[in-house]
């Protein structure tokens, strides 16, 4: 943790300051904590989750059925007071069923006009259900809302509300009659983070829980407006040189047959991560940075957020596969070093 000088003199250097630095912090541990009581474990994975928020990222939440994936994302909602809507994929789901469609109304004169009648995509939070189920072309429409945060249609752009956060799930087990997200549509989610079988004693207290007359649910903690603003302020944090260079380094080692690549990577990866993960890097740093109340992330922040950040944007090649190697290794190699 960097000494209460250089704390202040980063402050110095911005319109940040201390307090708003603190109010993110306290509002990060008071929706940790409101979503830690519907959750059982995960702790991990809901920081993460508040990353991507803070930091206006999106997420895709991979793991087997059963494990909170879809509960984990209607329990920030609440935490959060924002709108939510859940949005099934299916292999006949259209655009128009993601973004909305015109549809004929008639005044009472007589008249007929077109309307436009707003898909599930205009909320604050959207859980993206299963979205290898559907085809690419129905992807591709929640993809550019994730992008450009609007939608256009009927020749019309329509912004969407902020904050606005999607939420991803993939089951990565049954893959029949799936659609996989192309890579360059992968590398829009800031993080892809995996979800792991809770431990012994925790799935007991899921058991306990859930099989009990009155289920636990989460209260609102914050509002839109706040969720807004420390977003702003996360935005506004000062990074040092020397922690762009490195997260820029650590992203560029992952491109195989380049300079800066270990011999390692050339060998097992068919290409590596775009600048848009150095991005990443530095935004989710910020963000865990604020969460502790720092005014300025620090390489372990860089660390801490890295593997869900370069998972989905590096590709093994046959060589790996052949040594059983997975990207996660690749990755962990590249930290270690």
């Amino acid at each position: 943790m960097p000494s209460s000088s250089a704390t202040s003199s980063a402050l110095a250097d911005t319109d940040i300051d201390a307090d708003a630095v603190a109010e993110v912090g306290a509002a990060y541990d008071r929706l940790h904590n409101e979503i830690s009581r519907v959750i059982v474990g995960q702790d991990a994975i809901i920081t993460q989750v508040c990353a991507s928020l803070f930091a206006r990222g999106h997420t895709l939440l991979v793991g087997v059925p059963g494990l909170a994936k879809t509960l984990l994302v209607r329990t920030l909602s609440r935490a959060l007071n924002l709108s939510f809507n859940r949005i099934q994929f299916t292999p006949d789901l259209m655009p128009s069923d993601i973004t909305g469609t015109d549809i004929i109304q008639e005044t009472d004169d007589g008249q007929r006009h077109f309307e436009f009648v707003q898909g599930p995509v205009f909320a604050n939070i959207i859980l993206a259900d299963e979205i290898n189920r559907t085809p690419p072309k129905t992807q591709a429409a929640l993809l550019e809302a994730m992008q450009e945060r609007h939608v256009t249609a009927g020749g019309q752009t329509r912004p969407l509300d902020a904050p606005f956060f999607v939420l991803a799930t993939q089951n990565p087990i049954e893959q029949e009659g799936t659609y996989p997200l192309p890579e360059a549509q992968l590398d829009r989610f800031m993080l892809n983070l995996w979800l792991d079988y809770p431990s012994f004693q925790e799935e007991v207290e899921v058991v306990r829980t859930t099989t009990a007359d009155a289920l636990p649910e989460a209260k609102p903690v914050l509002t839109a407006e706040e969720v807004i603003r420390y977003q702003q302020v996360v935005r506004q944090l000062p990074v040092t040189d020397n922690l762009i260079e490195y997260a820029v380094d650590l992203v560029a080692q992952t491109r195989p047959s380049t300079k800066r690549a270990p011999q390692y990577v050339s060998d097992y990866l068919e290409y590596g991560a775009g600048p848009r993960a150095s991005q990443y890097l530095i935004l989710g740093a910020k963000a865990l940075a604020a969460f502790d109340g720092r005014a300025t992330p620090l390489e372990e922040d860089v660390r801490r957020i890295a593997l869900p950040v370069l998972r989905h944007r590096i590709v093994t090649n046959f060589n790996a596969e052949a040594d059983g190697i997975t990207t996660e290794d690749v990755i962990q190699r590249l930290l270690d070093a």
